[in-house]
């Protein structure tokens, strides 16, 4: 008897959960319009950031030019600019969808 009542109570409970859960046919998205737009805005910071490390190319390839190849842009900046996008990044993951 106190077998089939455990029973009972674990099916109401069960088909309550189920009532609880979404329809199979409307999905929630994972990110929002604003999440995108974060991300768009951090591949592009980071992008920013791998167009300036990366340089240009010297008229003579014998010659080592120190003022191109450790300028303040290439070593400073540039470095900064692709850690900020990865923060921008992760910050975009991170953030809840207002929607949510």
């Amino acid at each position: 008897m106190i077998y089939i009542n455990l029973q009972l109570q674990f099916l109401t409970i069960m088909s309550k959960d189920k009532k609880q859960t979404s329809a199979p046919g409307s999905s929630n998205p994972l990110f929002g319009k604003e999440n995108y737009m974060w991300m768009l805005i951090g591949l592009g910071v980071l992008a920013l950031g791998f167009f300036l490390m990366a340089g240009g190319k010297s008229s003579d390839p014998k010659v080592f030019n120190d003022a191109d190849v450790y300028s303040t842009t290439r070593i400073t900046i540039a470095p900064m600019l692709i850690i900020a996008g990865f923060i921008i990044e992760i910050f975009a993951i991170m953030k809840k969808s207002k929607t949510n």
